[in-house]
């Protein structure tokens, strides 16, 4: 499918066009390069994208944005990373859709990727979102200009770790609905306090196109402060949560057999004529409760089906470091893998520990220590050892120098081990892992939990 041509490119970024050609796909990482795709050969601090040049084309590059003489197809421009930019730009203005940005401390993948299961399957083919987590400056444009013209709907997550980042990003998405999922203590090493926070994330709300809709988490004890942010720049605002009184309401809830919950939702809660909505959410945890109401918020926003959505949340499986679960094979037998590798606060260490207290047989967590936490590090390391006992741990791994505090406060309540690195987790969870076990592995991406999940899935996994 024709994405852009040279001539679109160059008009949306000034440039000038060595030859004519079409691309169907963009990306700035050389590895990823296919056949049809525009490579945007940017500079940054320790690589030159114009070094990948030879490659990218060796593996089917149809044209290039550089700036400098290249003797492959390309556009010239006098910056890259502008051109970007002005690229992602241009594919917001010619997409005639409803456009949904996302952000949060904690469920911002995942509740973008529903929200794309959801109205792709009302438009199939016609729905388009943010690839992985790119969710910051270089992410974003890059995933709008990966955007087609068709695309009837687009949903977008923005990240943030210091103020003013989601005031220039939403900008870029000018969303017609912006959704706040939770406010936790992510980041606060760059925040002097969780208001703070939240005050960085209702930047998000200043991007909103006029008539636009904010949705807020009627649970936070921001909740106000969120409502505030909104209002100069929202022409409706609606809560989600659990409490009496929330616009989007779960008012029963139950576990299913398969570990995930049967959910029925009120919609127009505290508005005549509300709506009633049953279904099922496969992943399991609380915490999908709470963004599945967001995602009903959001899909009745932009006009979409809400019958399909609770189908799609229905048959949602895991992400790769988001709650992917597999079997890994152990001698006689397999063990669970919860894979939560991809990152860690310590609103979503509780969450997904309580998701694991409901697993059957010994329970073994993986634990990477939480970066980013600043001078309230090791208070929040310790404080995790309550839910750790309350799901019923067997046998803790603790990963990495910020979780001694952790290590101190688990002495004499839970057993556990505590390793320096990722490479010794695994080395230890592989001698003692037994068939029947539940393992959670979750950190920090840079702990590289990952790692001790690739060598489980080495096993042959079989997915769930």
């Amino acid at each position: 499918m024709r994405l852009w041509t040279a001539d679109e490119i160059a008009t949306a970024t000034g440039g000038t066009a060595s030859a004519e050609f079409e691309v169907s796909g963009v990306t700035f990482d050389s590895r990823e390069v296919g056949p049809g795709d525009l490579f945007l050969a940017l500079s940054g601090e320790t690589t030159d994208g114009h070094r990948f040049l030879d490659q990218a084309f060796g593996q089917g590059a149809a044209g290039a944005v550089v700036h400098s003489q290249t003797p492959h197809p390309h556009i010239i421009v006098a910056d890259t990373m502008r051109a970007l930019e002005a690229m992602g730009v241009a594919a917001r203005a010619r997409m005639q859709g409803k456009v949904i940005g996302v952000t949060g401390s904690v469920g911002k993948t995942g509740t973008k990727e529903a929200l794309f299961a959801a109205l792709d399957r009302q438009d199939p083919g016609y729905a388009h979102r943010s690839v992985k987590s790119y969710n910051n400056h270089t992410g974003v444009p890059l995933s709008l200009a990966r955007m087609p013209a068709s695309t009837r709907f687009g949903v977008f997550e923005m990240g943030m770790n210091h103020a003013g980042e989601l005031a220039a990003l939403t900008q870029f998405v000018r969303p017609h609905v912006a959704m706040v999922t939770t406010i936790a203590p992510a980041h606060m090493g760059f925040f002097k306090d969780e208001a703070a926070i939240a005050d960085a994330k209702g930047e998000i709300f200043q991007g909103l196109e006029p008539g636009g809709t904010a949705i807020v988490p009627f649970d936070s004890p921001h909740r106000d402060r969120l409502i505030a942010a909104a209002k100069p720049y929202a022409a409706k605002i609606v809560t989600f949560g659990m409490g009496e009184g929330a616009d989007v309401r779960a008012i029963e809830t139950m576990r299913t057999r398969t570990g995930g919950t049967f959910v029925t939702a009120r919609l127009g809660a505290n508005e005549k004529g509300g709506r009633e909505l049953s279904f099922t959410i496969s992943q399991p945890g609380a915490h999908w409760v709470s963004n599945s109401m967001a995602i009903l918020a959001a899909v009745d926003a932009v006009g979409g089906d809400l019958e399909l959505a609770g189908l799609a949340l229905a048959e949602m499986g895991g992400l790769a470091g988001r709650g992917q679960r597999f079997l890994a094979p152990v001698d006689g037998g397999e063990a669970l893998v919860i894979d939560e590798s991809y990152n860690a606060n310590p609103a979503s260490m509780r969450a997904t520990l309580d998701v694991l207290s409901h697993e059957a047989g010994r329970k073994l967590a993986v634990l990477g220590e939480m970066r980013e936490l600043g001078e309230h590090s090791d208070a929040f390391h310790a404080e995790l050892w309550s839910p750790i006992a309350a799901a019923g741990v067997d046998f803790a791994i603790l990963v990495g120098e910020s979780m001694k505090p952790l290590a101190n406060a688990l002495e004499g309540h839970v057993d556990f081990v505590h390793v320096p690195d990722a490479t010794a987790a695994r080395d230890h969870l592989l001698d003692m892992l037994a068939p029947g076990d539940a393992v959670l592995v979750k950190g920090s991406n840079g702990v590289r939990l990952s790692s001790v999940v690739a060598a489980l899935a080495e096993r042959q996994p079989c997915s769930i």
